[in-house]
């Protein structure tokens, strides 16, 4: 969950999260919700247990505090100090490694060749451009050895639950108008593709291919085929 492009603080996606932090849980707290969160909260461990697990967009840790007591190792990153704060509060250290970082450039968050055997993301795809996920899905798999297991988590759109979506551009992104409890409003990128999208999206970078569907949410789960640029490089860092 959270949103972890770069972490540059004028971007307005990563100010807007920055801005939510301390109130963003609330979204788990929707009473029509909680039985799927319940079965996601079982569903969600084994699909990565075992594994070094890359997570990206971990935001306050709420589905990192499932995914650190089953994985040998969790590097999780996200754009926002504002949300690691929470999640370092959240979640134990001993097996999670917390950093802020891009997730465009995912190699500039890693320790020279070090690679990882599955990924996870939750609520983050939703908030990838259309135009740009194809290019975001390349660099993951580029930081993942052959056969790595993917999972993204992701809302599906609920009329009454959901955020209305207030427009749709030129590239077929939709958006929405979220107020905080401050008062200001956000324009915020927010995607909801089907089924079929999902599959196309990975068309020649997975195999292994699986939806799930819950009444308010989408898994998409797949083992990587092989990554498709240079291999990740660079140092992770604690973040301050």
């Amino acid at each position: 969950m959270g949103v972890f492009l770069r972490s540059d603080a004028a971007d307005p996606l990563r100010a807007y999260y920055a801005a939510r932090a301390e109130e963003y849980d609330r979204v788990y707290l929707k009473p029509e919700r909680q039985a799927d969160l319940r079965q996601i909260e079982a569903w969600l461990p084994a699909r990565v247990a075992g594994r070094r697990v890359l997570e990206v967009a971990c935001g306050t840790g709420y589905w990192t505090r499932l995914i650190a007591p089953v994985a040998s190792e969790v590097l999780a990153l996200d754009a926002a100090p504002e949300t690691l704060d929470i999640a370092r509060r959240r979640v134990p250290p001993e097996r999670v490694l917390f950093s802020v970082g891009d997730a465009f450039a995912l190699h500039e968050c890693l320790r020279t060749s070090q690679r990882f055997d599955a990924a996870f993301a939750g609520f983050w795809w939703s908030h990838v451009p259309r135009a740009r996920l194809r290019g975001f899905l390349q660099g993951l798999h580029a930081c993942l050895e052959p056969g790595s297991r993917v999972v993204f988590l992701d809302n599906r759109f609920v009329p009454g639950s959901s955020t209305p979506v207030s427009e749709a551009d030129a590239q077929g992104d939709t958006w929405q108008q979220r107020r905080l409890d401050d008062g200001s409003t956000h324009r915020v990128l927010k995607n909801f593709p089907t089924e079929a999208q999902l599959s196309e999206a990975v068309a020649g970078l997975a195999t292994d291919v699986h939806v799930t569907t819950w009444a308010y949410y989408w898994a998409l789960e797949y083992l990587v085929v092989t990554p498709e640029s240079p291999k990740c490089r660079a140092s992770a860092q604690r973040s301050a």
